[in-house]
């Protein structure tokens, strides 16, 4: 379908009913037409989109026998998709969810002994080979979505390929490894698996409409925005609209601009149903868009990546791509670790027009002409190259690997990453160094037995100094599960007025124990939730997390007392455990973090952001508009002291060293 008619761009002017101040649109060049053969060409072998490849071929090896002698292993990189490909392979094979057919994601274990086919993250079987580097449990290991390249999934590729190898060279039953995606680099892949056979899929994918701007646009979200009425205009209602975009912020504010533009369209437009799709949305809220929308009525989504891979909504008939992602990266030489727009790869670019042809022909509109989609990087950045190596270095040790510095990745992090990784497990006291070798410590073999960043788990581990095991294990699975607080910004003073009764002039941590606490006080209320806007069913994940917590604990006969009310022994242990996200109060009002004189500031989100406490610690520190501390806790700097006495006795501000 071309879109011809326009849409007022300056939003802003057309609060009058009836408005007919139609003006500037979004002008796109002639359609590139997508067909499943032309995607071929693009990308020389691979699963397509609709292919069936996840559903379809854990069972053909189960049924083929292939994968009887052991289990058939499907990793995902995300525990939605694990979980919800799980449901539907069970339900195709009429059994129960958690008998032939079973999901295993952190903290939630749906198997059983009766289990062949186990979809689980790809972290989820990174854990299993530390206790099992063979991955004798398994004949065939399927690693699924490869192209996202998460952390875990790298890691895993050279764990698989090494089991693969030791198996062979020792006799045992061979290793399967088949790689899957809908697009990646194939050439780098079947190297990396030693030139490793390549087949190809035919998908299910209807043609599909490309259409590019004919000038670049400065304003992406003014594209999206005028694009989407420009849709809405001519298409029959039925045809739904899914949005890319970057961040919450973001979808919120254009959602309530299209609302507000919804009320006052001209006649002939009928109404829109705007949904949000966001990763810290409640379930409930998150479930919508899977729901039609009332007859006559048009669904437009605003989602982020989230709805590139793992969820595939039903009605998609166009999708806007603003061609915009919002990425993590890592800088080891600052600790800083920055949150930014940037442009998606080539591969997420044809994720994101797949999604317009999931069940008929679609069209997609790149909000970006066809010269800057030439000059997109091929393939996204390895997550590998651009995160913290801490908890990757504790594991790949664990796994007893001899050389971590020289660890055989599909895409090397830097050195400089890797030493900085190291130095810093040393500092937790992880590990030791010996006659230039790296070693783990009694400490760092008990810290990778949690599947925690490697802080988190030295903190735990050093509670029972401190008696506050119960309060730590409490934040620390709090701090493990996607929010459970639900900020909706149209209601913010709502919000804030709710979250007062829990603040605690000591830090975030506690207020969030505090949340915490009244929550169980309460049973878990569901109205109690909805009124103090916690997402019940995250604050339900916090006490499956802190249950399995518990056992590791106990397995490592760590003592479990509680604190009740002394919160000072309970940010003593914080401090000690997490000393090296310090940061100190400067004579100009600023902050400085400690270990790497990095200027910070404080988080408008947090409870400490009207204070300025002399010494804090941080769970996070994240750059937007500025380098912000997220979820902070106050400390005393002769606590800092006690922690690491050799290293605060350098870092700590003279006057109070």
């Amino acid at each position: 379908m071309r879109i011809t008619s326009t849409f007022i761009l300056n939003v802003t002017k057309i609060s009058r009913k009836n408005s007919k101040g139609f003006g500037p649109r979004v002008t796109f060049s002639r359609p590139c037409p997508t067909t499943p053969t032309l995607l071929r060409r693009r990308n020389s072998s691979r699963g397509e989109t609709g292919s069936g490849k996840t559903t379809q071929i854990p069972q053909y090896l189960y049924e083929a026998g292939i994968g009887r002698q052991g289990i058939v292993a499907i990793t995902q990189p995300r525990r939605v998709a694990a979980i919800s490909l799980a449901g539907r392979v069970a339900e195709e094979k009429r059994t129960q969810l958690g008998k032939l057919v079973g999901y295993t994601v952190r903290f939630e274990d749906v198997t059983s002994s009766e289990t062949k086919l186990k979809f689980m993250t790809d972290g989820m079987l990174l854990r299993e080979a530390i206790g099992d580097p063979l991955l004798q449990r398994y004949t065939v290991v399927v690693l699924d979505e490869a192209h996202e390249r998460t952390v875990h999934t790298d890691v895993l590729f050279g764990v698989v390929k090494t089991a693969q190898r030791r198996r062979k060279e020792l006799n045992k039953i061979p290793l399967k490894v088949i790689v899957m995606s809908a697009t990646m680099d194939v050439d780098l892949f079947s190297e990396y698996f030693n030139k490793s056979p390549v087949l190809y899929l035919e998908g299910r994918q209807h043609p599909i409409q490309i259409y590019y701007t004919k000038h670049p646009q400065s304003d992406y979200l003014q594209a999206a925005l005028v694009s989407i009425f420009q849709i809405h205009q001519e298409a029959p209602p039925s045809h739904d609209i899914l949005v890319f975009m970057t961040g919450q912020e973001e979808i919120e504010a254009l959602a309530r601009t299209c609302r507000d533009i919804g009320k006052h369209l001209p006649d002939g437009c009928g109404p829109m149903l705007v949904i949000p799709l966001y990763a810290s949305l409640p379930p409930a809220q998150q479930l919508r868009v899977f729901q039609s929308a009332p007859k006559g009525c048009r669904k437009v989504i605003l989602s982020t990546n989230i709805a590139e891979t793992s969820v595939t909504i039903s009605g998609i008939k166009f999708v806007i791509d603003t061609g915009m992602v919002k990425a993590k990266r890592f800088n080891p030489d600052s600790g800083l670790e920055v949150l930014a727009v940037q442009r998606v790869s080539k591969a997420q670019a044809w994720q994101r027009a797949g999604r317009a042809g999931r069940e008929d022909s679609g069209s997609c509109y790149r909000l970006y002409t066809e010269q800057q989609f030439d000059n997109l990087i091929p393939m996204t950045v390895p997550e590998i190259q651009r995160c913290n190596l801490a908890g990757v270095m504790l594991q790949l040790m664990a796994l007893g690997i001899p050389d971590v510095m020289n660890f055989d990745f599909m895409s090397k992090p830097s050195p400089e990453a890797v030493r900085s990784a190291l130095e810093h497990l040393e500092l937790l006291g992880a590990l030791e160094k010996k006659e230039g070798q790296v070693f783990l410590t009694a400490l760092g073999k008990k810290m990778a037995s949690f599947p925690l960043e490697p802080r988190y788990a030295k903190t735990i581990l050093l509670s029972p100094d401190f008696s506050c095991a119960e309060e730590i294990l409490s934040i620390v699975s709090l701090l493990s599960v996607d929010t459970v607080l639900f900020n909706p910004p149209a209601r913010r003073e709502e919000v804030l007025a709710a979250r007062k009764k829990f603040c605690s002039s000591e830090g975030d941590h506690v207020t969030l124990l505090n949340i915490y606490r009244t929550f169980k006080k309460v049973s878990g209320n569901k109205e109690w939730c909805r009124e103090n806007f916690v997402n019940s069913r995250n604050m339900g994940l916090v006490k499956e997390v802190q249950a399995q917590l518990k056992d590791i604990c106990l397995k490592l006969n760590v003592k479990l007392e509680s604190c009740g009310s002394d919160t000072g022994s309970l940010r003593r242990c914080l401090a000690h455990g997490m000393f090296v996200n310090a940061a100190e109060l400067q004579p100009d009002g600023s902050y400085l973090a400690l270990d790497t004189r990095q200027p910070v500031a404080i988080h408008p989100s947090s409870v400490l952001f009207q204070a300025k406490p002399a010494y804090v610690v941080f769970n996070e520190l994240l750059h937007t508009s500025r380098c912000y501390m997220r979820d902070l806790c106050l400390v005393d700097p002769d606590w800092l002291l006690d922690a690491a006495p050799e290293y605060f006795g350098r870092k700590l501000h003279p006057s109070k060293s």
